[in-house]
Protein backbone atom coordinates (compact mmCIF):
# COMPACT_ATOMS: atom_id res chain seq x y z
CA UNK A 1 0.00 0.00 0.00
CA UNK A 2 1.21 3.37 -0.74
CA UNK A 3 2.60 6.03 1.78
CA UNK A 4 0.55 8.88 1.47
CA UNK A 5 0.07 12.23 3.96
CA UNK A 6 -3.45 11.98 4.44
CA UNK A 7 -5.36 10.01 6.67
CA UNK A 8 -3.71 7.55 9.17
CA UNK A 9 -1.26 4.95 8.28
CA UNK A 10 -2.09 1.37 7.50
CA UNK A 11 -2.17 -0.70 10.06
CA UNK A 12 -1.01 -3.58 9.09
CA UNK A 13 2.31 -1.96 9.66
CA UNK A 14 1.85 -1.39 13.28
CA UNK A 15 1.07 -5.16 14.09
CA UNK A 16 3.78 -7.32 16.18
CA UNK A 17 5.11 -10.07 14.23
CA UNK A 18 2.95 -13.20 15.84
CA UNK A 19 0.19 -11.54 14.92
CA UNK A 20 0.84 -10.85 11.32
CA UNK A 21 1.69 -14.20 10.66
CA UNK A 22 -1.42 -15.62 12.36
CA UNK A 23 -3.72 -13.01 10.81
CA UNK A 24 -6.85 -14.22 10.92
CA UNK A 25 -6.01 -17.67 12.09
CA UNK A 26 -7.20 -17.42 15.95
CA UNK A 27 -9.01 -20.45 17.75
CA UNK A 28 -9.86 -19.28 21.45
CA UNK A 29 -8.63 -16.94 23.86
CA UNK A 30 -8.49 -17.05 27.75
CA UNK A 31 -8.25 -15.15 30.67
CA UNK A 32 -5.23 -16.16 32.41
CA UNK A 33 -5.71 -13.84 35.23
CA UNK A 34 -7.26 -10.37 35.55
CA UNK A 35 -5.41 -8.21 33.29
CA UNK A 36 -3.46 -10.93 30.94
CA UNK A 37 -5.09 -12.73 27.99
CA UNK A 38 -3.62 -15.59 26.11
CA UNK A 39 -4.64 -16.16 22.25
CA UNK A 40 -3.89 -19.21 21.00
CA UNK A 41 -3.64 -19.48 16.87
CA UNK A 42 -4.75 -22.63 14.68
CA UNK A 43 -0.60 -23.23 14.21
CA UNK A 44 0.05 -23.19 18.05
CA UNK A 45 1.34 -19.92 18.14
CA UNK A 46 0.17 -17.82 21.32
CA UNK A 47 0.30 -14.26 22.00
CA UNK A 48 0.01 -13.10 25.57
CA UNK A 49 -1.38 -9.21 26.04
CA UNK A 50 -1.20 -7.39 29.24
CA UNK A 51 -3.80 -4.56 29.86
CA UNK A 52 -3.09 -2.13 32.77
CA UNK A 53 -4.97 0.94 33.35
CA UNK A 54 -4.40 4.40 32.58
CA UNK A 55 -4.94 7.86 33.62
CA UNK A 56 -6.18 8.54 30.09
CA UNK A 57 -4.89 12.79 30.15
CA UNK A 58 -1.13 12.18 29.89
CA UNK A 59 2.19 13.49 29.42
CA UNK A 60 4.80 13.13 27.14
CA UNK A 61 7.33 11.46 29.51
CA UNK A 62 4.59 8.79 30.82
CA UNK A 63 4.59 8.16 26.82
CA UNK A 64 8.50 7.51 26.79
CA UNK A 65 7.92 5.31 30.08
CA UNK A 66 5.61 3.00 28.29
CA UNK A 67 7.62 2.96 25.49
CA UNK A 68 10.48 1.49 27.71
CA UNK A 69 8.35 -1.17 28.99
CA UNK A 70 7.26 -1.95 25.54
CA UNK A 71 10.86 -1.83 23.92
CA UNK A 72 12.41 -4.28 26.90
CA UNK A 73 9.52 -6.90 26.41
CA UNK A 74 7.50 -6.53 23.56
CA UNK A 75 9.75 -5.23 20.64
CA UNK A 76 8.14 -1.86 20.62
CA UNK A 77 4.71 -3.06 20.61
CA UNK A 78 1.54 -1.67 22.73
CA UNK A 79 -1.57 -0.11 22.17
CA UNK A 80 -4.32 1.69 23.16
CA UNK A 81 -7.68 0.46 23.71
CA UNK A 82 -10.87 2.19 22.89
CA UNK A 83 -11.29 3.15 26.90
CA UNK A 84 -7.46 3.73 27.32
CA UNK A 85 -6.63 0.59 28.57
CA UNK A 86 -3.08 0.18 27.88
CA UNK A 87 -2.09 -3.38 25.94
CA UNK A 88 1.78 -5.09 26.00
CA UNK A 89 1.42 -7.54 23.49
CA UNK A 90 4.18 -10.27 23.42
CA UNK A 91 4.46 -13.86 22.47
CA UNK A 92 7.04 -14.81 24.94
CA UNK A 93 4.36 -15.79 28.66
CA UNK A 94 8.16 -15.27 30.58
CA UNK A 95 8.08 -11.40 29.47
CA UNK A 96 4.04 -11.28 31.34
CA UNK A 97 5.41 -10.90 34.76
CA UNK A 98 8.23 -8.57 34.39
CA UNK A 99 5.70 -6.39 32.20
CA UNK A 100 3.41 -6.39 35.04
CA UNK A 101 5.93 -5.62 37.81
CA UNK A 102 7.10 -2.51 35.49
CA UNK A 103 4.04 -0.93 34.87
CA UNK A 104 3.38 -1.51 38.40
CA UNK A 105 6.45 0.52 39.82
CA UNK A 106 4.49 3.70 37.19
CA UNK A 107 1.61 3.02 39.29
CA UNK A 108 -0.55 1.12 36.55
CA UNK A 109 -2.27 -2.07 37.79
CA UNK A 110 -3.18 -5.10 35.63
CA UNK A 111 -6.99 -5.81 35.20
CA UNK A 112 -9.84 -4.63 33.38
CA UNK A 113 -10.11 -8.13 31.51
CA UNK A 114 -13.25 -10.59 32.25
CA UNK A 115 -15.56 -10.15 34.49
CA UNK A 116 -14.26 -6.65 35.70
CA UNK A 117 -14.48 -3.07 35.48
CA UNK A 118 -12.59 -1.63 32.56
CA UNK A 119 -10.53 1.87 32.50
CA UNK A 120 -13.32 4.60 32.81
CA UNK A 121 -13.54 5.92 29.02
CA UNK A 122 -13.76 9.57 30.50
CA UNK A 123 -14.26 13.44 28.66
CA UNK A 124 -12.01 16.64 29.19
CA UNK A 125 -13.60 18.17 32.09
CA UNK A 126 -12.32 21.09 33.63
CA UNK A 127 -8.67 20.39 32.36
CA UNK A 128 -9.55 21.56 28.70
CA UNK A 129 -13.47 21.35 28.35
CA UNK A 130 -14.95 24.97 28.26
CA UNK A 131 -18.28 23.75 28.61
CA UNK A 132 -17.67 21.27 31.28
CA UNK A 133 -20.04 21.16 34.07
CA UNK A 134 -17.89 18.83 36.40
CA UNK A 135 -14.77 17.41 36.26
CA UNK A 136 -13.64 14.01 34.35
CA UNK A 137 -10.17 13.53 35.50
CA UNK A 138 -10.65 13.78 39.23
CA UNK A 139 -14.27 12.62 39.09
CA UNK A 140 -12.47 9.33 37.61
CA UNK A 141 -9.89 8.95 40.05
CA UNK A 142 -12.67 9.18 42.84
CA UNK A 143 -14.79 6.13 41.26
CA UNK A 144 -11.85 3.84 40.60
CA UNK A 145 -10.12 4.49 43.95
CA UNK A 146 -13.34 2.93 45.39
CA UNK A 147 -13.82 0.30 42.58
CA UNK A 148 -10.77 -0.77 42.26
CA UNK A 149 -10.89 -4.29 43.48
CA UNK A 150 -13.44 -4.62 40.61
CA UNK A 151 -10.78 -3.63 38.19
CA UNK A 152 -8.14 -6.26 39.60
CA UNK A 153 -10.32 -8.99 39.90
CA UNK A 154 -12.78 -10.80 37.73
CA UNK A 155 -15.65 -11.57 40.39
CA UNK A 156 -18.48 -9.41 38.52
CA UNK A 157 -20.78 -11.27 36.74
CA UNK A 158 -20.00 -9.88 33.41
CA UNK A 159 -18.21 -6.85 32.26
CA UNK A 160 -18.76 -3.26 33.30
CA UNK A 161 -17.73 -0.34 31.43
CA UNK A 162 -18.22 2.77 33.11
CA UNK A 163 -18.33 6.22 31.11
CA UNK A 164 -18.06 10.38 32.41
CA UNK A 165 -18.87 13.20 29.99
CA UNK A 166 -18.19 16.13 31.57
CA UNK A 167 -21.21 17.82 29.75
CA UNK A 168 -24.71 16.79 27.96
CA UNK A 169 -22.59 17.41 24.79
CA UNK A 170 -21.60 13.69 25.62
CA UNK A 171 -17.98 13.31 24.21
CA UNK A 172 -17.71 10.24 25.93
CA UNK A 173 -19.81 6.79 25.52
CA UNK A 174 -22.18 7.43 28.50
CA UNK A 175 -25.22 6.33 26.17
CA UNK A 176 -24.44 2.80 25.56
CA UNK A 177 -22.31 2.13 28.56
CA UNK A 178 -23.60 0.00 31.87
CA UNK A 179 -23.09 3.09 34.31
CA UNK A 180 -22.35 7.02 33.10
CA UNK A 181 -22.17 10.09 34.76
CA UNK A 182 -23.03 13.36 32.83
CA UNK A 183 -21.75 16.73 33.83
CA UNK A 184 -25.50 18.94 33.75
CA UNK A 185 -26.14 22.53 33.76
CA UNK A 186 -29.21 23.91 35.42
CA UNK A 187 -28.60 27.53 35.16
CA UNK A 188 -28.58 29.70 31.71
CA UNK A 189 -25.31 31.30 30.32
CA UNK A 190 -24.77 34.73 31.99
CA UNK A 191 -24.51 37.57 29.92
CA UNK A 192 -22.25 40.70 30.78
CA UNK A 193 -23.69 43.16 28.63
CA UNK A 194 -20.30 45.26 28.65
CA UNK A 195 -18.06 42.32 26.90
CA UNK A 196 -20.23 41.21 24.99
CA UNK A 197 -19.57 43.94 22.10
CA UNK A 198 -15.87 44.27 22.59
CA UNK A 199 -16.03 39.90 22.07
CA UNK A 200 -19.08 38.89 20.19
CA UNK A 201 -20.31 39.05 16.63
CA UNK A 202 -23.82 39.24 18.01
CA UNK A 203 -25.99 37.80 15.05
CA UNK A 204 -23.10 34.95 15.05
CA UNK A 205 -23.66 34.94 18.90
CA UNK A 206 -27.78 34.74 18.03
CA UNK A 207 -27.23 31.53 15.16
CA UNK A 208 -24.88 29.53 17.43
CA UNK A 209 -28.33 28.67 19.55
CA UNK A 210 -29.77 25.58 18.31
CA UNK A 211 -33.41 26.47 20.29
CA UNK A 212 -33.36 29.69 19.21
CA UNK A 213 -33.45 30.93 22.91
CA UNK A 214 -30.69 34.17 22.21
CA UNK A 215 -32.22 37.06 21.05
CA UNK A 216 -31.11 40.98 21.15
CA UNK A 217 -31.38 42.80 23.87
CA UNK A 218 -35.17 44.27 23.23
CA UNK A 219 -33.35 47.87 25.08
CA UNK A 220 -31.95 49.92 22.07
CA UNK A 221 -30.04 51.08 24.23
CA UNK A 222 -27.65 47.92 25.16
CA UNK A 223 -25.58 46.59 22.85
CA UNK A 224 -26.21 42.77 23.77
CA UNK A 225 -28.46 39.65 23.95
CA UNK A 226 -30.68 38.35 26.43
CA UNK A 227 -31.42 34.10 26.67
CA UNK A 228 -34.87 32.77 27.24
CA UNK A 229 -34.33 30.26 29.95
CA UNK A 230 -37.13 28.25 28.89
CA UNK A 231 -35.58 27.83 25.81
CA UNK A 232 -31.96 26.99 26.90
CA UNK A 233 -30.90 23.77 26.68
CA UNK A 234 -27.24 24.46 28.36
CA UNK A 235 -25.15 22.91 25.44
CA UNK A 236 -22.76 25.64 25.73
CA UNK A 237 -22.62 26.57 21.91
CA UNK A 238 -23.51 30.47 22.49
CA UNK A 239 -20.27 30.65 24.89
CA UNK A 240 -18.24 29.06 22.15
CA UNK A 241 -18.47 31.67 20.08
CA UNK A 242 -19.08 34.25 22.70
CA UNK A 243 -17.10 34.04 26.01
CA UNK A 244 -19.06 36.79 27.23
CA UNK A 245 -21.50 34.50 28.09
CA UNK A 246 -19.64 32.03 30.75
CA UNK A 247 -22.36 28.82 31.23
CA UNK A 248 -20.10 27.45 34.09
CA UNK A 249 -22.09 27.89 37.53
CA UNK A 250 -20.85 26.62 41.21
CA UNK A 251 -24.41 25.80 42.31
CA UNK A 252 -26.16 25.28 39.18
CA UNK A 253 -23.59 22.57 37.78
CA UNK A 254 -23.11 18.61 39.09
CA UNK A 255 -24.24 15.28 37.43
CA UNK A 256 -26.90 12.71 36.53
CA UNK A 257 -26.15 9.41 36.64
CA UNK A 258 -27.51 6.92 33.72
CA UNK A 259 -27.30 2.91 34.12
CA UNK A 260 -28.11 0.01 31.62
CA UNK A 261 -26.59 0.73 28.21
CA UNK A 262 -24.70 -1.54 26.02
CA UNK A 263 -22.67 -1.64 22.50
CA UNK A 264 -22.70 -5.82 22.41
CA UNK A 265 -25.69 -7.72 20.66
CA UNK A 266 -25.07 -10.95 22.77
CA UNK A 267 -28.29 -11.96 24.38
CA UNK A 268 -29.92 -8.94 23.50
CA UNK A 269 -29.45 -5.99 20.88
CA UNK A 270 -27.69 -2.76 22.30
CA UNK A 271 -28.87 -1.31 24.77
CA UNK A 272 -29.22 2.68 25.44
CA UNK A 273 -28.35 3.76 29.29
CA UNK A 274 -31.64 5.44 31.07
CA UNK A 275 -31.28 8.16 33.85
CA UNK A 276 -31.52 7.53 37.20
CA UNK A 277 -30.35 10.02 39.07
CA UNK A 278 -31.47 13.36 37.99
CA UNK A 279 -28.95 15.51 39.79
CA UNK A 280 -25.94 15.17 42.40
CA UNK A 281 -23.89 18.11 43.66
CA UNK A 282 -19.81 18.69 42.46
CA UNK A 283 -18.10 17.85 45.55
CA UNK A 284 -14.30 17.53 44.74
CA UNK A 285 -12.00 16.56 45.38
CA UNK A 286 -13.74 12.94 45.91
CA UNK A 287 -17.15 13.28 44.83
CA UNK A 288 -18.84 11.59 47.99
CA UNK A 289 -22.17 11.28 46.93
CA UNK A 290 -21.65 10.13 43.51
CA UNK A 291 -19.22 7.67 44.05
CA UNK A 292 -21.55 6.39 47.20
CA UNK A 293 -24.54 5.28 44.23
CA UNK A 294 -22.40 4.14 41.83
CA UNK A 295 -20.52 1.97 44.06
CA UNK A 296 -24.01 0.40 45.86
CA UNK A 297 -25.27 -0.10 42.05
CA UNK A 298 -22.54 -1.89 41.08
CA UNK A 299 -22.46 -4.49 44.49
CA UNK A 300 -26.19 -4.95 44.12
CA UNK A 301 -25.55 -5.77 40.86
CA UNK A 302 -22.92 -7.91 41.50
CA UNK A 303 -24.69 -9.82 44.44
CA UNK A 304 -28.04 -10.67 42.26
CA UNK A 305 -27.09 -10.91 38.79
CA UNK A 306 -26.97 -14.18 36.90
CA UNK A 307 -23.42 -15.38 35.43
CA UNK A 308 -22.88 -13.49 32.22
CA UNK A 309 -25.65 -10.70 32.33
CA UNK A 310 -24.64 -7.07 32.11
CA UNK A 311 -26.42 -4.88 33.75
CA UNK A 312 -29.10 -3.59 31.58
CA UNK A 313 -29.90 -7.08 31.04
CA UNK A 314 -30.24 -7.44 34.82
CA UNK A 315 -32.47 -4.53 34.90
CA UNK A 316 -34.84 -5.88 32.54
CA UNK A 317 -34.95 -8.52 34.24
CA UNK A 318 -35.50 -7.86 38.07
CA UNK A 319 -37.51 -4.61 36.61
CA UNK A 320 -37.09 -1.11 36.98
CA UNK A 321 -39.23 -0.62 40.44
CA UNK A 322 -37.24 -3.40 41.93
CA UNK A 323 -34.30 -1.99 40.84
CA UNK A 324 -35.23 1.41 42.63
CA UNK A 325 -35.83 -0.26 45.38
CA UNK A 326 -33.03 -2.35 45.69
CA UNK A 327 -30.62 0.97 45.22
CA UNK A 328 -33.00 2.87 47.62
CA UNK A 329 -32.82 5.77 44.33
CA UNK A 330 -36.26 7.82 44.63
CA UNK A 331 -38.07 7.73 41.78
CA UNK A 332 -39.39 11.11 40.62
CA UNK A 333 -41.01 12.48 37.88
CA UNK A 334 -37.73 13.12 36.34
CA UNK A 335 -37.71 9.85 35.36
CA UNK A 336 -40.37 9.90 32.85
CA UNK A 337 -39.12 10.02 29.84
CA UNK A 338 -41.81 13.16 28.11
CA UNK A 339 -39.56 13.90 24.66
CA UNK A 340 -41.54 14.74 21.95
CA UNK A 341 -40.72 11.68 19.73
CA UNK A 342 -39.90 8.56 22.30
CA UNK A 343 -43.07 6.82 21.96
CA UNK A 344 -41.35 3.74 22.02
CA UNK A 345 -39.19 4.43 25.38
CA UNK A 346 -43.32 4.44 27.06
CA UNK A 347 -44.23 1.71 29.17
CA UNK A 348 -47.69 0.84 28.20
CA UNK A 349 -48.41 -2.35 29.06
CA UNK A 350 -49.87 -2.97 32.53
CA UNK A 351 -47.97 -5.55 33.23
CA UNK A 352 -45.28 -4.81 36.02
CA UNK A 353 -41.70 -6.16 37.74
CA UNK A 354 -42.06 -5.85 41.22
Amino acid sequence: MGRTDIGPPDYREMLPDAIKMNYGKWKYHENVRAGVLKHVSETGDEVYTVRVGSPRLVSIDFIRDLCDIADKYCDGHLRFTSRSNIEFITDNKSNVNGIIEEAAKLGLPAGGTGNSISNIIHTQGWIHCHSAATDASGLVKAIMDEMYEYFTSMKLPAFVRIAVACCINMCGAVHCSDLAIVGVHRKPPKVDNEKVLAQCEIPTTIQSCPTGAIRRNPDPNIKSVVVREDLCMYCANCFTVCPAMPLADAEGDGVAIYVGGKVSNARKPPMFSRMVVPFLPNTPPRWTEVVDVLKKIVEIYAGSAKKYERMGEWIERIGWEKFFRLTEIPFTDQHIDDFTHAVETYRTTTQFKW
